[in-house]
């Protein structure tokens, strides 16, 4: 298989029987490209043919496990840090901490990940976050570094998020320069299962081992995984340059990857249904307030935190043996919606069980939303400015979900801990039907 694997490597195709843009080794014959362009058609019917990329699986593998070793860390930092103030607003700091440099220079990311080798960035992103682990590590084997408050652990954290900032346009880019532009959606819906499946493996090690081991131990567990992720991501054998057609400054790039975006309407009408609804609607930020209120300790927290991404698991894998959606436009308003309900369900419920079911419920809602919005980008941006485009749609999520904590934070503090995740559910109900109101193009979509 790793010579269909190569072929894969070297042929992509705009649109199955459009026009064809070919990556092909200098001196093959015509003949041969053909027939490469037919088999990566062929495989675009079989849903696995997105794992049979070498590439592609060393970088999904990097995704999971450095999905898992954050997931892991904010489930330990979350606890560690409300169990020390007892203060929803600190817990949504975290979230601050995190969206202010993630936020702040993604467009530069975005002009980075466009105009040098997307792989190393990935790589020296991943090790920041690597040093960040080890620095909470050594918070918690001398606590006396802490003495004068958690200022250094919002420190960083905001580190942290500088990291991620480059590796995730980076990554998403370089996804979509492994794989044909048939298996785009199929690679998509595969890239977004692993990360659910990491992001339930991380919480609930997390949890536990915080709950059995104490946070050393899980700290040295995010270690380790991060270091995972940057020898999975290295040995990628991928080395293309982006190719610049002409040089121009920062500047000049920004402002030409975010004119793309306005003049696509249903690719920013995605991201902002998504950015308001998870602003408003998302509770992940006050889950360990919830765990206390349920008695259900560290171990429960992680339980609580995967339950969402156990949802999109299953909607994700769904999806990914599913044929291209036809009514994507009101799947994805429908799917909006839904969350915002499960959340309001879930402040209201007082047994665990229930409440586990409704954040795996809203995960299920969500992934729908997140596969849409993800197809919609690299199937409708250019590869010349998909690290740009991928950076705005990075600010998009970062601010829906880092911002968002902080806005449950602050709510929370205003309202109350029930209230204010009822306030965010109604408000995202709002925010779909605004959505729907002022994007037609977005409603009628029919497929992606």
């Amino acid at each position: 298989m790793s010579d269909v694997a190569q072929t894969l490597l070297s042929v992509r195709t705009r649109e199955a029987g459009a026009s064809v843009h070919r990556l092909i080794p200098r001196g093959a014959h015509r003949q041969e490209c053909l027939c490469h362009i037919k088999l990566a058609r062929a495989l675009s019917n079989d849903p696995y043919a997105p794992l049979h990329v070498p590439d592609f699986l060393r970088l999904i593998t990097s995704y999971a496990a450095s999905t898992i070793a954050r997931e892991a860390q904010m489930v330990v930092v979350a606890w560690q840090v409300y169990e020390r103030t007892h203060d929803p607003l600190a817990l949504g700091l975290i979230g601050l901490s995190e969206a202010l440099p993630f936020i702040g220079v993604a467009l530069i990311a975005g002009h980075v990940a466009d105009r040098a080798e997307r792989r190393g960035i990935a790589v020296i992103g991943t090790i920041g976050m690597l040093l960040s682990a080890l620095a909470l590590l050594l918070f918690t084997l001398m606590p006396q570094l802490l003495a004068h408050g958690i200022w250094p652990v919002y420190a960083v954290i905001f580190a942290s998020g500088i990291g991620r900032s480059f590796t995730r346009p980076a990554v998403t880019a370089l996804s979509a320069e492994l794989v044909p532009r048939e298996l785009y959606a199929s690679a998509v819906a595969w890239r977004a299962s692993t990360w659910q499946l990491a992001a339930i493996a991380g919480p609930a090690l997390g949890g536990l081992i915080y709950g059995f081991g104490g946070p050393a131990l899980a700290y040295v567990l995010v270690a380790v995984l991060m270091a995972v992720a940057a020898i999975a991501i290295w040995s990628i054998t991928h080395r293309v340059r982006p190719a610049i057609v002409a040089e121009v400054d920062l500047g000049e790039s920004l402002k030409a990857g975010l004119r793309f975006l306005w003049h696509e309407p249903v690719m920013l009408g995605a991201m902002t249904l998504d950015l308001f609804a998870v602003l408003f609607g998302g509770a992940v930020a006050l889950l360990p307030a919830f765990a206390q209120m349920l008695k259900v300790g560290p171990q429960g927290l992680g339980v609580l935190r995967a339950a969402p991404a156990i949802g999109s698991v299953v909607t994700g894998l769904w999806l990914a043996h599913r044929p291209p959606m036809r009514r994507a436009g009101p799947t994805l308003f429908a799917s909006v919606a839904i969350f915002g309900l499960c959340m309001i369900a879930f402040a209201l419920s007082r047994n665990f069980w229930l409440s586990l079911a409704l954040l795996i419920a809203s995960g299920m809602a969500d992934n729908v939303s997140v596969v849409i919005r993800s197809t919609l980008v690299q199937l409708r941006t250019p590869d010349g400015m998909m690290g740009r485009v991928s950076s705005v749609n990075q600010i998009f999520i970062g601010a829906s979900n880092e911002i968002g904590a902080f806005e449950s934070g602050v709510a929370a503090r205003l309202l109350g801990i029930v209230p204010s995740v009822i306030f965010g559910g109604c408000m995202t109900l709002v925010v779909v039907a605004l959505i729907a109101w002022r994007s037609p193009a977005l409603r009628k979509m029919r497929s992606v």
